[in-house]
């Protein structure tokens, strides 16, 4: 635990950071604090030792690490309470009797990305969780099957695939077997990674003989249902971040949204808000970004997400209660519907 003298000083390195985007000295917070510029170095040394500050090349200033953002978070935002923070324009929105229900939530996510100045999005229920519940096939000619997945929600979703001429019908069936056996009961967002560790870690050789046949259709299909009910807005709010001055950096976001790599960001199963700062991230080319995740959930237990994904310098004491505020009024509007 930090003492209260090096939560101020880091609580405010964190903000005025979020504010700036440069590096914070100590006598910027000298007006902030009844102390000495000299006594707010010492504090920032000591942050710095402990992991919490970083010193760029740049500047004598320090910038927040993952680790003081975690403790921003954690300790200093969550001991301080949350604001009583009014968002008018998300209320307006809410008791909005006559838009229907998937545009109100499309224009929940379009509000939410520009305030945050953030990219927002929404995964509609069934879309990341579904659970597996059977695998099908169907052959269709001598060379042709008709592969179908069907969901523990009823939800099915079908792909055709040429069988490799040396591969005898009943192999397949043997693949299909194996396939429901490994797969049963397993959310569809954790399919394609389960796949690939199944063949890994336990050298099924059915499917590594295959492989690019049978389960790249598989993955092929089940990223179906992860497109089937989702809505991204504002991707070009990461353009004007100091963060993707580097074009590199901004390729890399906009082949992440384009290969539809960025899902893999959202926490999907957390119980209340989920914040992925930094390296947290498991997408390589969004590891200055930072993802917050929280679920709202219907009557039947299904459950949707609700995301902003923006760079780790975000301003997370307005995010996050913002994100559990659109996910408290999303699940009342479902449960109204029932």
């Amino acid at each position: 635990m930090l003492n209260e003298r090096q939560e101020t000083v880091l609580k405010l390195i964190v903000e005025e950071y979020v504010r700036t985007a440069e590096p914070v000295g100590s006598r910027s917070l000298s007006k902030f604090m009844d102390v000495s510029p000299a006594t707010i170095r010492n504090e920032m040394s000591d942050l710095e030792d402990l992991g919490f500050l970083e010193k760029t090349h740049t500047s004598s200033g320090r910038i927040p690490s993952e680790k003081g953002y975690r403790y921003y978070i954690e300790t200093i935002i969550k001991n301080a309470g949350e604001d009583n923070e009014s968002f008018d324009e998300f209320e307006d929105l809410f008791e909005n009797k006559d838009l229907a229900r998937e545009d109100l939530i499309k224009e929940a996510i379009d509000l939410l990305s520009q305030v945050t100045n953030c990219t927002a999005i929404a995964l509609g229920p069934n879309a990341f969780n579904s659970r597996v519940k059977k695998i099908q096939m169907v052959p269709l000619t001598t060379n042709m099957a008709l592969i179908m997945v069907i969901t523990n929600l009823g939800h099915v979703e079908s792909k055709q695939i040429k069988i490799p001429d040396e591969m005898e019908i009943t192999e397949l069936v043997k693949v299909i077997d194996l396939l429901n056996e490994l797969l049963y009961d397993t959310p569809i967002s954790q399919v394609s990674e389960k796949l690939h560790y199944e063949i890994q870690q336990h050298h099924v050789k059915e499917l590594l003989k295959y492989r690019e046949t049978i389960v790249e259709s598989f993955i092929e299909a089940f990223s179906k249902f992860a497109q089937t009910r989702y809505y991204l807005t504002g991707q070009s709010n990461m353009l004007y971040q100091p963060e993707f001055n580097d074009i590199q950096k901004l390729r890399e976001f906009i082949n992440t949204i384009e290969n539809n790599e960025i899902f893999k960001l959202v926490e999907t199963n957390a119980d209340g808000v989920s914040v992925k700062i930094g390296t947290e991230n498991m997408v390589t080319s969004m590891q200055e970004c930072t993802v917050v995740s929280a679920n709202y959930e219907t009557d039947d237990g299904e459950k949707g997400t609700i995301s902003v994904v923006g760079p780790t310098r975000m301003e997370y004491r307005k995010v996050i209660p913002l994100i559990r505020y659109i996910v408290k009024h999303l699940s009342r509007l479902y449960g109204e519907e029932k």
